[in-house]
């Protein structure tokens, strides 16, 4: 088993890491077997968290407004990350989400990594549902706030310890940390037309928003253009 590893886990506005958005990372080192740091921020998205959104997770836009940006968050996250292995839960979910991150701002996001659902396909073949929630519930792992980023960083932590204990001697080969890797699409830079109708938007709806035209996405500025749009 690990002593020292980083446990995280991320909410999201959506599961694809090109068109949404992360809104909060949450992560605990471990140093011996006990937590000895723990990182826990909102991100400001770009676009409103819908109300499914707020219902999965309980992050309202309220919550959001006053949170730090992307770009500084993830660096943050970087740093604290140092040259740990990840544990996460469907791990390559949310390692893919910081990795586009990290690709946009030119950072590395290199990682070795362990998957606690993938170690639980394999021991726990016969359950119905693999998920945290379920996992928890089989082992009587506490997770107070589920789906808040560091409560299930925390519950993934205490399941990861808990499969090892019981399977690991068993089967070494299922516990060791694995590259992680995801490969970033090339985002399409925004369009001149687009750019030039949302920047007409903005100012006809005197809308106060922060916005980069040289490093739009395409994407990213049609998610902008829908919300004014829609207000």
């Amino acid at each position: 088993m690990l002593k020292s590893y980083i446990a995280f886990d991320i909410e999201t506005t959506g599961l694809d890491p090109l068109e949404n958005e992360i809104i909060e990372i949450g992560a605990l080192k471990v140093r011996d077997g006990r937590v000895a740091e723990r990182f826990m921020e909102f991100i400001r998205p770009i676009s409103p968290i819908s109300p499914m959104i707020t219902g999965l997770t309980g992050i309202t836009n309220e919550m959001v407004t006053d949170a730090r940006g992307r770009s500084q968050v993830v660096s943050d996250f970087l740093d604290f990350c140092g040259d740990d292995i990840l544990i996460g839960h469907n791990v390559i979910f949310d390692y893919s989400f910081v990795k586009c991150s990290a690709v946009q701002d030119r950072l590395s996001f290199e990682k070795m990594g362990i998957d606690t659902l993938k170690i639980a396909k394999k021991v726990h073949a016969d359950m119905q549902s693999k998920s945290l929630g379920s996992l928890c519930s089989h082992y009587h792992i506490e997770n107070k706030s589920a789906h808040r980023a560091y409560h299930d960083a925390l519950a993934t932590a205490k399941l990861y310890q808990t499969l090892a204990h019981y399977f690991e001697k068993d089967d070494p080969k299922l516990f060791k940390p694995v590259q992680l890797t995801y490969k970033v699409k090339k985002p399409q830079p925004a369009t001149p037309k687009q750019i030039s109708f949302l920047s007409s938007l903005i100012q006809k709806r005197g809308v106060k928003m922060e916005w980069d035209p040289e490093n739009l996405t395409r994407s990213e500025a049609s998610r902008m253009i829908d919300n004014l749009l829609k207000g």
